[in-house]
């Protein structure tokens, strides 16, 4: 839809849009200048980063690197896309959009059914209210569910006689019912899809309703059935509790994904509000995309039976092809017999929690699946593996990742080097029953940014903290290291012990650093780690030298003019060059 917007009409927006006047009708601007300052909306923080350049039309953060125009903003702060978005700028400066004539017939056909389904909901939530829902309420009741939660995700009861909602509807909504399949006219005459079931409305990103889901409150064959697919209703692209979640956290950093409503629901009620169903028997790449849109970092929960470990191999495989270096996936796997729905009311949130904080990696999920049943210590096994694990790791992408994997499976299944030693005589074979030595494992050299390289040092040795905001401030990439090197500088660390102390100990730095080397698999060796660090932060020294040195050769008007101290400094300056 963006391409049916004038790009003229967009930047004539963006020339209108007073943006600090926007930002700042979301969170709170101090003036600094010209320009204006606040705490990042979009990473935790104590100090101040995020910059605001109304002269520019532009804002940046100097801790995460969130940096954008006014629809950029409302894009990431409202959770919008970018034809919500201009149509949300263009409204607050009083303009109209100027659709051509089909797209306009199009978005006035997609909010006609959105209203039409929203009208639904609210007869859904009212008919679960009135006397008609009580056993409705009492099965709700009994599955744990208060009032406060039901009326979050808006949960509602379909009246079985067949044709109430469509009754109930007027007579320009009786179409729309009909074309999004809430109503069907199959049999020659309306009836209701949903009949005798609670009801629960799928929103999407707006909190506009798309969709239903039905749990049959009978004998019917079908416990579940969602709304057929429509203009405005994709199965594969919307993603249960996502709205909710996003009411509930202003910036989410991950998401739960598991597999029914009722667990959704259950998470939020007891305190973990960042779970989200698919609408499918298994996720797909498009889900995927969906989901990774949001944020980062995904922990998929499945039950601990043979169809949970089916489904999350499923998830597995069809992530390997979107995996990049920054993403980070991982996998709760539940015990036997439970979902989430039970087993948070039966533990409580903080131990439910310390299973997702637990989770397990993606790379480590991987191999330990594919390793089942195999006894590495044989030969055919080892060969059994890598014919197993070599075509997942094909379908990633080049990454960092996918290279550490790599070389994590060569391990396991032992190098030519590791048998042909055996054959050389300088190790016979062991008999049967001998112990034999373990395959060492060989450290990896893994190629890593400029950023996590130097942060990765700052931990190592936070006295280069002084010497790291020098070079940070040439090189602007290096976002993570400043504020890492900042915070150092800010609460006088001078050595590792107290790094490691406060990063332990103090709540509000967790926070800040904890997601600082998320998708890293594999460290450099600490001497490795201080020497290429060093190599970035030496010329650093040089290019400060050559500059303090033009500049006291070029603010006097002769060498007379310097002072003694001036002069001391010159000698040893050009002592330097000359070493």
């Amino acid at each position: 839809m963006s391409g049916l917007i004038p790009q003229r009409f967009v930047e004539d927006l963006l020339d209108r849009v007073d943006l600090a006047e926007l930002i700042g009708s979301r969170i709170t601007l101090k003036k600094a200048g010209g320009n204006y300052k606040a705490r990042c909306p979009f990473h935790d923080e104590k100090t101040p980063s995020f910059n605001v350049r109304p002269d520019k039309g532009f804002y940046h953060c100097f801790g995460c690197g969130a940096h954008g125009d006014a629809i950029s903003f409302i894009r990431e702060y409202d959770g919008l896309g970018f034809t919500d978005a201009v149509e949300e700028l263009a409204r607050r400066a009083g303009l109209e959009v100027p659709y051509d004539q089909s797209a306009r017939q199009e978005i006035q056909q997609a909010r006609t059914l959105t209203d039409a389904l929203d009208f639904a909901a609210r007869f859904y939530r009212s008919a679960l209210q009135s006397p008609q829902g009580e056993f409705a309420r009492d099965y709700l009741k009994q599955r744990g569910l208060d009032n406060d939660i039901a009326e979050r995700y808006l949960l509602g009861y379909a009246p079985g006689t067949g044709t109430a909602l469509n009754d109930a509807a007027s007579q320009d909504l009786k179409g729309p019912l009909v074309e999004t399949g809430t109503v069907s006219e199959r049999y020659g005459r309306p009836r209701d899809l949903f009949r005798h079931r609670i009801m629960f409305p799928i929103r999407n990103s707006r909190g506009k309703t798309v969709a239903f889901g039905g749990r049959t409150l009978g004998d019917d064959k079908a416990k579940y059935i969602n709304s057929p697919e429509s203009d405005v209703f994709h199965k594969s692209r919307e993603i249960y509790g996502l709205y909710e979640a996003k009411q509930a956290i202003r910036q989410l950093d991950r998401l739960l994904v598991v597999e029914g409503y009722m667990d959704v629901i259950a998470l939020a009620q007891h305190g973990i509000p960042y779970a989200v169903a698919t609408l499918g028997t298994a996720t797909n790449q498009d889900n995927l995309t969906a989901l990774l849109k949001q944020v980062r970092h995904l922990v998929f929960c499945f039950d601990g039976d043979t169809a949970g470990y089916r489904a999350a191999d499923r998830a597995m495989e069809n992530a390997l092809e979107l995996l990049a270096d920054g993403l980070h996936l991982q996998f709760l796997m539940l015990p036997d017999g439970e979902d989430p729905d039970t087993l948070v009311r039966k533990e409580g949130q903080q131990a439910f929690q310390k299973r997702v904080d637990g989770a397990t990696p993606l790379s480590r999920y991987l191999f330990n699946r594919q390793s089942e049943g195999l006894d590495l210590n044989l030969p055919e096994h080892r060969g059994e593996l890598r014919a197993r694990v070599e075509p997942l790791l094909n379908r990633m992408p080049k990454s960092t990742l996918r290279d550490a994997m790599w070389h994590e499976m060569l391990r396991l299944c032992g190098g030519k080097r590791d048998w042909q030693s055996n054959n050389r005589g300088d190790r016979p074979f062991k008999r049967f029953g001998e112990r034999r030595d373990r395959i060492q494992e060989e450290r990896i050299d893994v190629k890593l940014s400029k950023d996590t390289i130097l942060c990765l040092a700052l931990v190592q040795a936070p006295e280069l903290a002084t010497e790291a905001i020098e070079l940070c401030r040439n090189e602007r990439q290096l976002h993570q290291a400043r504020s890492l090197a900042t915070w150092i500088l800010d609460q006088q660390l001078r050595d590792r012990h107290q790094l490691i102390g406060k990063l332990a100990l103090d709540g509000d730095a967790r926070n800040r650093f904890y997601k600082l080397f998320d998708g890293m698999e594999h460290l450099p060796s600490r001497e490795r780690t201080l020497a290429t660090a060093r190599e970035m932060l030496q010329p650093n020294h040089e290019t400060a030298r050559k500059q303090r040195l033009s500049a006291l050769l070029m603010e006097k008007r002769s060498l007379a003019d310097l002072t003694e101290a001036e002069r001391d400094e010159l000698r040893s300056l050009s002592r330097q060059a000359e070493d």
